[in-house]
């Protein structure tokens, strides 16, 4: 890998990407620079991963051919201000924070700079994420690629119309909350008929990742694979029929169309837009 790469900001969704970064062979330690507002974080990824470390935000953005943004929302505005006239349109700049839009990005820097906007979730922390790309007015197709090769260590990337990047949020940005719930009372009905906590969330936990992965591998719907495993008066009927005595799905779409609204909402109080 040739680019320098370096994280403005290297808190837990940061480290989980440099992680993979390092572990997916895409980026050298000794060609990595993270900066953070917090030194103990800075000592920590120093001496867990080797890379170079600052608390000099400007030194990250001028000497990284690469910037990864990965600051919160409410941060943006000062963050923007300072390292903004060190982004030079050669560099690339790869933003993570939630519901500030390239347009924003673009704004600040007052030239034209690439910019990608990147929607990761939390199971990048474990090389299962999924992540949403969409680029900016200035981004090429090539500065998509070079970034989607970066996360492809992390999981799988989607490339997206930026529109849809709130929707992104309310499915996959928050879908893990979700599944964490099926999975938890998956493992409670486990519990009620006899096997202990422990038994119980491994059965669930990899029951579903049994699941997904067949959705994903097979290419097949969700609905053409359940009827393969549903036999005439088995035990999955059974199963599904108790289910279906509760609006389960229309509570799943629910809670992907509520976490969406909430999305679009934090996005229009993000103070980025005015610029």
């Amino acid at each position: 890998m040739e680019q320098n790469l370096g994280f403005i900001g290297i808190g837990a969704m940061g480290e989980a990407l440099l992680k993979s970064f390092i572990a997916g062979g895409v980026a050298e330690a000794g060609r990595v620079t993270a900066s953070d507002s917090n030194p103990r974080r800075l000592e920590a990824v120093e001496n867990k991963y080797g890379i170079k470390t600052t608390s000099d935000n400007r030194s990250v953005a001028r000497e990284a051919s690469i910037v990864l943004l990965c600051v919160k929302p409410q941060n943006i505005r000062e963050v923007m201000e300072e390292v903004g006239p060190s982004l030079t349109e050669d560099k690339l700049l790869v933003s993570i924070a939630a519901g500030v839009t390239t347009n924003s990005l673009e704004g600040y820097l007052g030239r034209p700079v690439p910019v990608i906007r990147v929607m990761p979730n939390i199971a990048c922390t474990v090389g299962a994420g999924m992540m949403a790309v969409c680029r900016g007015r200035f981004a090429t197709p090539e500065d998509e690629a070079v970034t989607s090769r970066l996360l492809k260590t992390c999981g799988r990337v989607l490339s997206v119309k930026e529109e849809l990047m709130d929707a992104v949020t309310g499915l996959s940005g928050s879908g893990p909350a979700f599944i964490f719930e099926i999975i938890d009372a998956l493992a409670s009905g486990g519990v009620r008929v006899g096997f202990s906590r422990q038994e119980a969330l491994l059965l669930a936990a990899q029951t579903l990742l049994g699941a997904a992965k067949m959705v994903l591998e097979t290419g097949d719907s969700p609905t053409r694979l359940r009827d393969q495993v549903t036999s005439p008066g088995g035990t999955t009927i059974a199963g599904l029929h108790a289910l279906y005595r509760v609006p389960v799905q229309a509570a799943l779409i629910d809670a992907v169309v509520a976490a969406t609204a909430r999305a679009q909402e934090l996005g229009s109080q993000v103070p980025a837009d005015d610029v």
